[in-house]
């Protein structure tokens, strides 16, 4: 990975402390905000109420998230709402450094992210969050929350909570529960109805594809896409593909998400067989090395692999490499690996989001629902101090609902509401036919 040297330029009436690419990109990260802002009306009302209530005056919070424009709407809401907060990023190639720079520059919070920063500028980028000695801590994959548990115990009487937006995340704090190590409630963002259904399907699904076209200005029509993984961002990938005109073909280790993936009209089939067909394959499974050396060796000449999981384990560049005589960019974001055998595979993205790494992510509107959670998670954490018990804990079911009636509400969309005669009939065991 190409390591861009950090720049923490300070100008003269800019006391706040960051690492950005340069604060002279500030006005056009603004423009990016502001566009993105008009999309997310529910976190707008959101922000409004805790300007004027400050939910969260005086509590730290360490954010680390992809830095973008959707991003930077929640963070300026974290400070409305008088929160002391501090943003990293969660993946070295989704910052856009413009909006980095204008969180510093003109919203005065402490960012610490530049776009292609190398594993030890992350690295110390989380502690350097961890040294803001956070009580609430906003987490995409839990690396914050791993670090804190595993080198920083003594700071663990500090915390308050975490939300996590990722299935990745989630993974590991179960999996730190399990080990008795989760001593503190961790919100489970990424299971609110108003956070998978929508932001997994729709926004990983075109932004996926996006991020696709932009890396390689391909046709999709005609071509053979093979989707690993069928849950929310998975269906949310092949339904978009065969939206654009492509056969889809998906693999699966879950039973019945692969009956799913059968009945919703796609061609199911391990990955060993697939490796050989398929012209794009695209990774959402949130596991590691899904895509592995046997099945490069099998891809035809040219084939087209990226990742929309959270890390770029999913595909074992590792192995590719060591099956590989060179490799090299022959576009933006599009790596080619000649192969030993003659063939290339082309790689995007590093092998990292590429959603986030070849093009601009989510779009703002689904990731407006996706924020609410994260600044109304945040408020219950502190509403409900000392109240909760420790491991994963569910978004509470008012909360969920109540970002999916502002959403309607932005929208100018109206639903029916229960009579009286209704609500007593949903509440009755003695009414039948």
């Amino acid at each position: 990975m190409t390591t861009t040297p950090i720049r923490s330029t300070v100008e003269a009436n800019t006391t706040v402390k960051h690492e950005v690419k340069d604060l002279s990109l500030a006005p056009l990260g603004k423009q990016r905000i502001e566009w993105a802002g008009r999309e997310m009306p529910v976190l707008r009302q959101i922000r409004d109420r805790f300007a004027a209530e400050k939910p969260l005056a005086g509590i730290r919070i360490a954010a680390c998230c992809h830095v973008t424009s959707e991003t930077a709407n929640l963070a300026i809401a974290l400070k409305a709402s008088g929160a002391d907060a501090v943003l990293i990023a969660s993946n070295p190639l989704s910052t856009q450094d413009d909006v980095a720079a204008c969180l510093v520059a003109d919203y005065g919070i402490p960012v610490f992210a530049i776009k292609g920063e190398d594993n030890a500028t992350y690295h110390r980028h989380v502690e350097i969050a961890l040294d803001h000695r956070p009580n609430i801590i906003i987490d995409d994959g839990s690396d914050v929350t791993t670090s804190l548990v595993l080198h920083r115990a003594h700071q663990l009487p500090e915390i308050i909570g975490t939300t996590e937006e990722t299935t990745t995340g989630l993974v590991r704090l179960n999996a730190m529960f399990k080990d008795g190590k989760l001593t503190f409630p961790a919100i489970a963002v990424n299971d609110a109805e108003t956070k998978h259904f929508f932001d997994n399907r729709y926004g990983t699904g075109q932004s996926t594809l996006d991020g696709i076209i932009r890396a390689t200005n391909i046709l999709l029509a005609g071509k053979v896409i093979v989707v690993a993984g069928y849950g929310w961002c998975g269906k949310g990938a092949a339904l978009r593909a065969r939206g654009m005109g492509a056969n889809v073909i998906v693999t699966e280790i879950n039973p019945v998400k692969a009956i799913e993936a059968v009945m919703d009209g796609f061609r199911v089939l391990p990955m060993a067989e697939a490796a050989s067909i398929g012209d794009i394959f695209i990774t959402v499974t949130g596991n590691k090395h899904v895509i592995r050396g046997e099945h490069f060796a099998q891809m035809k000449d040219g084939a087209i692999v990226c990742n929309s999981g959270h890390f770029d384990l999913e595909i074992d560049l590792v192995a590719l490499n060591e099956q590989s005589v060179s490799n090299s960019f022959v576009r933006n974001s599009t790596q080619e690996y000649k192969l030993k055998s003659g063939k290339s595979v082309i790689v995007l993205g590093e092998g990292r989001l590429v959603n986030l790494a070849a093009a601009e992510g989510h779009p703002a509107s689904v990731m407006d629902m996706s924020f609410a959670n994260q600044a109304l998670a945040c408020e219950f954490l502190v509403k409900n101090q000392g109240k909760l018990h420790a491991g994963v804990i569910s978004i509470p079911y008012d909360i969920d609902q109540e970002i999916a009636r502002l959403k309607l509400q932005a929208i100018g969309i109206t639903i029916d509401t229960l009579t009286d005669d209704q609500i007593t009939y949903m509440n009755s065991w003695t009414v039948g036919t």
